[in-house]
């Protein structure tokens, strides 16, 4: 496995950190400001989409980009070391056209999408016109597991009726949002896996209602992470992705894209979290000595640089295999970094705001901001436990496969 990134990315991480440095960073009063002010999508960010997409810094996650297509078509390996950059400042992606839940949706109609859903929903989303949701999480059940989601899509005569309800749908309050795509039962009695299917439902369907915008970790955010109601929503036919029973195995191919890119960008935070954490360490003296020659703090720092290194190699294995081998052929590396990335994030963090001390707990630094969406990554795409357990099931298949070679390891005395 060779990481060593290309003369192409190369320039495009200086390109980018140069854009980052340039227009972002300064921005982020203004972004703040403008948010304070009740904008749920601040006006600065139209005006450095714009900016980004003559720089040519737009659409860079899609390695399958169509030709006439606006964007870069790296593959996600290439992708990593950008999406690192873009995560230092948490609302930078959507700049790029790179942010989630529109990367993810992006992926799911240009893999499964018809002629007319790529037409109507997926040119609009690449030229960053518009964004959406993707509305999974239910309320009343465990939506870890997928199979339990309980929202009714039924067919009637030509069209679809959907009535349930979904909560933590994020995006769903932004201004741009201009639909949902459901996950819902199509059919109870089918196979597990078979029973659910997903639709479009465009955001001005009479039927459906943003009940309200969830605060998470008493955080509110510009798009936010919606509560829906759908009262007997309907939409035409042309509005299944795929075909009925699908909507199970078009969500994993769904979700291993967007997982590691949450985790791509959360080693980006990572590293401002110890940047951070290095610059105060440098200033700040107690007992007569700098923070970094305790050697807690100096435990700290060394600490969370090797966790950063192991984590990102780590990610750059799993895109080099979705690379090769697709998302299926990731599952269990996928479900590892989606379980340690977070955990090093919020980590690193917590190690950074014990040495701000009190200022560490203000909004004078972003730390707690940082640790607070390590904190919900540990929740949102599937709960650490998901993922530990998927990588424990791999792990017994294949020790199952290997039974008993460990036999002659073993120092069992001889029987008589």
């Amino acid at each position: 496995m060779d990481f060593e990134y290309s003369p192409k990315v190369q320039q495009l991480q200086r390109k980018l950190l140069d854009f980052m440095d340039n227009y972002v960073v300064p921005n982020i009063p203004l972004w703040r400001r403008e948010v304070e002010a009740g904008h749920m999508h601040p006006p600065c960010m139209e005006d450095l989409k714009e900016l980004a997409k003559s720089e040519g810094l737009w659409n860079l996650f899609l390695p399958s980009l169509d030709a006439d297509a606006p964007g870069q078509g790296l593959t996600n390996l290439e992708y990593a070391p950008l999406a690192e950059i873009m995560g230092r400042v948490h609302w930078a992606a959507e700049i790029f056209n790179c942010s989630a839940p529109d990367s993810g949706n992006i992926e799911l109609l240009h893999m499964f999408g018809s002629a007319e859903q790529r037409r109507q929903w997926l040119a609009p989303l690449l030229d960053g016109t518009i964004r959406s949701c993707f509305a999974m999480s239910e309320p009343d059940v465990a939506s870890s597991d997928a199979n339990n989601i309980q929202i009714s899509i039924r067919r009637v005569g030509d069209d679809y009726v959907i009535n349930g309800r979904k909560w933590f749908i994020s995006g769903a309050s932004h201004p741009l949002c201009r639909f949902a795509i459901v996950m819902g039962v199509t059919d109870p009695d089918a196979d597990t896996h078979r029973r659910q299917s997903m639709v479009i439902v465009p955001f001005d369907t009479p039927g459906l209602k943003v009940v309200r915008d969830i605060p998470v970790m008493n955080h509110h955010f510009p798009g936010g992470h919606c509560e829906l109601v759908f009262r007997d929503a309907r939409v035409p036919r042309s509005s299944l992705i795929r075909e009925e029973g699908a909507g199970f195995a078009i969500a994993q191919a769904r979700l291993g894209p967007g997982r590691i890119h949450h985790c791509m960008r959360s080693i980006g935070q990572a590293e401002l979290a110890l940047e951070l954490m290095c610059e105060r360490a440098a200033e700040r003296r107690t007992f007569g000595r700098y923070l970094h020659q305790h050697g807690a703090v100096g435990d700290w720092i060394a600490q969370s640089r090797m966790e950063i290194e192991q984590a990102r190699l780590l990610v750059l294995k799993t895109a080099w295999l979705i690379d090769r081998h697709g998302a299926k052929g990731a599952l269990r590396e996928i479900a590892m970094i989606k379980a340690i990335v977070p955990r090093m994030q919020t980590a690193i963090c917590e190690r950074a705001m014990q040495t701000f001390g009190a200022m560490g707990m203000s909004p004078d630094t972003p730390l707690a901001e940082l640790w607070t969406w390590g904190r919900v990554l540990r929740i949102a795409d599937g709960p650490d436990e998901v993922h530990l357990r998927t990588v424990a099931k791999l792990e017994m298949a294949a020790a199952g496969e290997r039974r008993g070679s460990t036999l002659p390891y073993m120092n069992t005395p001889e029987l008589a």
